[in-house]
């Protein structure tokens, strides 16, 4: 009867450990979209803005398209750009955003915000002002900070921020792609920003991902060339270039204007890269099995309380989804 008793705990114990695996992993099974994202050149249009969406190519706007984040609280500049969302490995959401308010000029932004979060509704936040930290070196000349992400660095176990410079002082004469690995907390930014990569030419709106083999594929928009188009290139050590392999042609699926390119993986396995045709009044988004050729899905129409410019795309949980809507209800 004891051996019994032992053999039906232990049954029942199996079968409370594989429920309780069960529910974990449903608790973390992402069923949606979240495209964070500011609407366009205005003071009052520089802020952040999020959309969901249940395939990762229609969206609707929260807080019937209303800023979630108002710039003014966060920002020097009283304005920002470009946001970058990160599901961190350690339980928080990562954002850096432009700081920049474009009215003052395309050569007027002096620096980035730095932002950190638990429930991707109430955010800490920390502004980069690289004249400031950065006096006596070239970098306190930058006239541009723009569009800086966020990656995880599995080496160094942390998390590198990247963004495109331009200086007034003929140090760096086009726009080049800087990193710096960001502080424990994500306060601050650790020791002088190092060049990630140097295309000789213009490059803004860099975007990183790895892929399941580990190789890194390096998105960015070219700036100083008759054919502007998003570029790719594939590494294997993100601070090793001179492996770097450029792949040739560009990497949207039109012939029109294109920038803000992002890339992100869709729950069913297959990649996304989606990018602002500005000039043309929509989102297109393409999709990719290998990231390495895209075919567009759709052309999402920028319209109404929905005009995205620049910005990211993460999954999110059934949790997370009910928690932004509850935080952020429509109401028209």
């Amino acid at each position: 009867m004891r051996k019994n008793l032992k053999t039906v705990l232990g049954i029942c114990l199996m079968c409370a450990g594989a429920f309780a695996s069960a529910t974990t992993l449903q608790a973390k099974k992402k069923v949606a979209y979240l495209f964070t994202y500011f609407t366009g050149n205005a003071p009052e249009q520089e802020q952040i803005c999020y959309a969901i969406s249940t395939d990762g190519f229609s969206y609707t706007p929260l807080n019937d398209g209303n800023p979630v984040i108002s710039s003014d609280t966060i920002s020097l500049k009283k304005g920002v750009r470009d946001p970058h969302i990160l599901r961190g490995e350690d339980g928080y959401f990562y954002m850096v955003v432009t700081d920049m308010r474009s009215s003052q000029g395309w050569t007027s932004n002096r620096g980035i915000v730095l932002m950190r979060s638990k429930d991707m509704v109430n955010w800490t936040h920390h502004t980069v002002n690289f004249p400031e930290k950065y006096a006596n070196t070239t970098f306190a000349n930058v006239i541009r900070v723009w569009a800086p992400q966020t990656i995880y660095d599995k080496k160094a176990k942390k998390y590198m921020v990247y963004f495109s410079i331009l200086t007034d002082d003929g140090q760096c004469p086009y726009d080049k792609v800087f990193w710096a690995y960001a502080n424990e907390d994500f306060s601050d930014l650790e020791g002088e920003p190092k060049v990630l990569f140097d295309y000789k030419k213009p490059s803004i709106d860099t975007d990183i991902v790895q892929d399941e083999n580990g190789t890194y594929h390096i998105f960015f928009k070219t700036e100083g060339e008759q054919k502007k188009g998003i570029r790719q290139y594939l590494a294997k050590d993100l601070h090793n270039p001179a492996e770097w392999e450029l792949l040739p042609g560009t990497f949207e699926d039109t012939d029109k204007a294109v920038e803000g390119s992002g890339v992100f993986q869709r729950i069913e396995g297959d990649w996304v890269l989606m990018y602002d045709c500005y000039m043309n009044g929509h989102y297109q988004f393409c999709t990719s099995k290998d990231l390495m050729k895209f075919k567009r899905v759709q052309d999402t129409a920028t319209q109404g309380a929905f005009t995205p410019r620049h910005g990211t795309v993460i999954a999110i949980t059934q949790k997370e989804l009910e928690r932004l809507q509850k935080a952020f209800p429509n109401t028209k």
